[in-house]
């Protein structure tokens, strides 16, 4: 717990660091070279306090106070109007968390989903999701013969409410792994 030295190569989605009086969490970034060997680090950052999304560009190389967790593991129980509830595992004592504080984590929460909640300075800073999850495909329209042969995708909702492109042979009601860092499908549940 505390923090630690970081730069730009060390950027990840997901890290944290404290920058503007506030923390912030990489949510995309991209190393853009520009004319006459310039470079910088494009990047799309969410305040972890108000959920706000914000742009900006760092030279590569810059240092920033890397915010470092405490890790608790907890499991997701249910909703309580628009908050999530975990429950603890070494206390058993009940959390309430924001959708805002949550972020994006939301869209992968099913009942009984096991997290780390993370805590910085005695308070709750959202959560750590496991690397896939399985969702139930609540609606996207039905295959015809001969799609596969494009090799695309159709968009499909989940039980959470995220859309994301499966396979056209995915139908409604099956189950699917989904990669909680990009979004993106990796198969049929087994």
């Amino acid at each position: 717990m505390g923090s630690q030295i970081a730069d730009t190569s060390d950027f990840y989605v997901g890290l944290k660091f404290k920058w503007q009086d506030g923390i912030w969490e990489i949510v995309d970034y991209d190393h853009h070279k520009m004319g006459r060997g310039g470079a910088v680090v494009r990047t799309k950052l969410r305040n972890v306090d108000s959920g706000s999304i914000v742009e900006n560009s760092f030279r590569p190389g810059e240092k920033f106070e890397r915010v470092i967790y405490e890790e608790r593991p907890a499991q997701f129980s249910y909703m309580d109007g628009s908050d999530y509830v975990f429950m603890d595992h070494a206390t058993y004592d009940q959390m309430t968390i924001t959708k805002e504080t949550l972020g994006n984590a939301v869209n992968y929460l099913v009942d009984d989903l096991e997290v780390m909640i993370e805590f910085y300075e005695g308070r709750i800073m959202g959560i750590e999701l496991p690397k896939s999850v399985i969702l139930k495909v609540t609606d996207t329209s039905p295959s015809f013969k001969g799609d596969t042969v494009t090799g695309g995708g159709k968009p499909a909702t989940l039980s959470t409410g995220i859309v994301v492109t499966v396979p056209v042979f995915v139908e409604t009601g099956e189950k699917v792994v989904i990669d909680t860092r990009s979004g993106l499908y990796l198969e049929r549940a087994k």
